[in-house]
């Protein structure tokens, strides 16, 4: 076992090497430049199509409203990255990290987008009329038979990664706080995992993203209002933590405390890989929830999907990320989702340590429910309709081992396929760029006209 894993380790040390870091980094930028930095540009037209998506037309083809679609995807990437992803980074890469994480999000923001679109333009219908899409169809469908093996190879990573990052991973996460904050027994986490994950999953599609709808918000804000107070708590150190983030993005951080330094290419380096962990722009999986969306408009759809990286990196991250600096925790040398506790708890004495456990216990629950569609359209594309309903099932059957079992190989395993699947989705993206950006021109170019007759 100490062979296997010794292998997988040096493979997982270079499709998370600097050259992976590059390219995902590289793609955003080329998509960014190309789109005329639109996605950045057009936030609030974004928020705007969200709000307006939560229901939507009848007549458009999809099973999910453009909002549930999102939720859906939210579910996936929101979730353990947000409070232990961020703290490593920190730990690994001193405070500099976070500024390479946003950095990362806003170009990251392009990619996401053009995922959307790609799906939503290339996505087919089965005899039932349900839809499935997602890299492996864009690839097969954009750019044709002979990359089929891509769009297979993509759907086979995924597949695999379904079950570790987005399953045993986070179950594991679940009984690990629980159990911690509260003493509940790990077995007595997995049976309650294993009922609520089954009432939703066995659902299908159309209940996860309902569930989504209705979950993703408010564990968002709940959180989201959680890390204001402790901020505000803190409100007088928050200018000096971002000149600190700021410059130690660039100079990198000496040794201070419990903390044991990191250059400014440690910095870089996991700014970029926790800040893909946690808002998967690049891996290609968010595309498989946004296919299910109801509209006539990849456009429209790809500026819903892109805020799933500003809200997931730019908002949840940020204040994960400033209460840890802000608090100077980051200094005393605890490490993952235990350091996210202590900045809350710091500040927020007998109560923070519990907001932290149950909120990384809801995160990890949607992120089981996100993947789970994700896992389940690579098996489909693998294997056919016929495969759905066993893949559920064994899904639902597999939540409870992971919090019963170590799970460091697993975990290796996952972050590593993880990597496989963004590998063939990147190149898809390059090659299709030019889809992605004459879409997007005709849609603007069409708004425009519409809105000069109007004003005539």
């Amino acid at each position: 076992m100490e062979i296997i894993s010794g292998i997988v380790s040096t493979i997982n040390g270079v499709v998370w090497g600097p050259y992976m870091l590059a390219l995902l980094l590289g793609t955003g930028v080329f998509l960014t430049v190309g789109l005329n930095v639109m996605p950045i540009r057009k936030i609030p037209t974004g928020f705007r199509l969200l709000w307006g998506g939560r229901r939507s037309d009848r007549s458009d083809a999809g099973e999910l409203s453009p909002f549930n679609a999102l939720m859906t995807s939210l579910s996936a990437t929101v979730g353990t990255g947000n409070i232990a992803g961020v703290a490593t980074a920190v730990v690994l890469g001193g405070p500099g990290a976070l500024f390479w994480m946003w950095i990362t999000a806003l170009v990251g923001m392009a990619t996401k987008y053009s995922e959307a679109v790609l799906a939503v333009k290339y996505r087919e219908v089965d005899e039932e009329g349900n839809h499935s899409g997602g890299p492996m169809y864009y690839i097969r469908n954009g750019l044709g038979q002979k990359w089929a093996w891509l769009a297979g190879a993509f759907a086979f990573f995924g597949a695999f990664a379904a079950f570790g990052i987005g399953n045993t991973v986070q179950s594991n996460s679940v009984a690990d706080g629980l159990n911690s904050a509260f003493g509940v027994p790990n077995w007595v986490s997995g049976l309650v995992l294993f009922v609520l994950v089954g009432a939703v999953v066995l659902g299908g599609v159309k209940r996860v993203g309902e569930v989504a709808g209705k979950l993703v918000p408010l564990m968002g804000i709940g959180y989201f209002i959680c890390g204001l107070i402790v901020l505000f708590v803190n409100a007088a150190e928050i200018p000096a933590a971002f000149a600190l983030i700021v410059d130690s993005a660039f100079n990198g951080h000496a040794a201070t405390g419990g903390f044991a330094g990191a250059a400014m290419v440690a910095a870089i380096r996991f700014g970029v890989a926790r800040g893909v962990f946690s808002n998967e722009a690049g891996l290609g999986s968010a595309a498989i929830a946004h296919a299910h969306a109801k509209t006539k408009d990849p456009v429209k759809q790809g500026m819903v999907a892109m805020l799933g990286t500003f809200i997931d990196t730019i908002i949840v991250c940020t204040v994960t990320g400033l209460a840890i600096v802000s608090t100077g925790v980051w200094q005393t040398g605890v490490k993952g989702a235990p350091l996210t506790a202590a900045a809350f708890e710091a500040s927020l004495p007998g109560v923070g340590e519990y907001m932290v456990a149950i909120s990384l216990a809801i995160f990890a629950f949607t992120t089981i429910l996100g993947w789970s569609v994700y896992g389940e359209r690579c098996v489909e594309y693998l294997f056919g309709k016929g495969a759905i309903k066993p893949f559920r099932y064994v899904w639902v059957l597999v939540v409870p081992v992971g919090t019963v079992v170590g799970l460091d190989f697993v975990w290796l395993l996952a972050d590593t396929f993880n990597a496989l699947m963004a590998l063939p989705n990147l190149v898809a993206l390059l090659l299709l760029s030019p889809v992605v950006f004459k879409l997007t021109r005709e849609y603007f170019n069409k708004k425009e006209n519409q809105d000069s007759a109007a004003e005539a």
